[in-house]
């Protein structure tokens, strides 16, 4: 497997092939207890994250998948994702000034059509367009502030994967 870019793409995702079955890769994952690391099992997803203590606004999280292929090969699908709350708040937020935009856009093109002025609807628009590049930029910010933590996931979720290799 090729080690991660530095650039983090958004929502990176990555698989892997696995030499042992699932259940002994799920169950240490399970019974790891690495501070600062947080770690759910729900079936065949592991949901690791960081404690409160480690935790800011753009940590990010790893998701991943551990399954019996139709080959009898284990494999592991891994996603990196920010905590789920932020990610809903951030496409609540685009999905708002891309409303905003259409409804200023429908009212200017209308208040055209009647010759009515309708200059204000087009510099609301010019607003909006300006917020998206604000959430760009702010995304950005926060993705160079979240790439250690990724990381640190990442070789740690590499750990555990090395000992189960080892002791099974």
């Amino acid at each position: 497997m090729k080690s991660l870019p530095n650039e983090i793409i958004l929502r990176p995702r990555f698989q892997r092939e696995l030499v042992n079955n699932k259940e002994g890769y799920l169950q240490e994952f399970e019974a790891s207890k690495q501070p600062p690391f947080l770690i759910k099992r729900v079936d065949d997803h592991v949901f690791i994250k960081f404690n409160k203590q480690e935790v800011h606004f753009w940590s990010p999280q790893l998701q991943l998948e551990i399954t019996d292929d139709y080959d009898e090969k284990t494999k592991l699908f891994g996603l990196f994702g920010p905590n789920p709350t932020l990610w809903t708040f951030f496409m609540f937020l685009h999905f708002g000034v891309a409303t905003l935009f259409i409804i200023f856009g429908i009212w200017a093109y209308s208040s055209a059509a009647l010759d009515k002025p309708y200059t204000w609807q087009v510099a609301a628009m010019c607003f909006m367009i300006l917020f998206w590049f604000a959430f760009y930029v702010f995304g950005r910010l926060g993705k160079r502030k979240g790439r250690p933590q990724m990381h640190q996931l990442y070789e740690f979720m590499n750990g555990i994967l090395t000992k189960t290799d080892q002791d099974l």
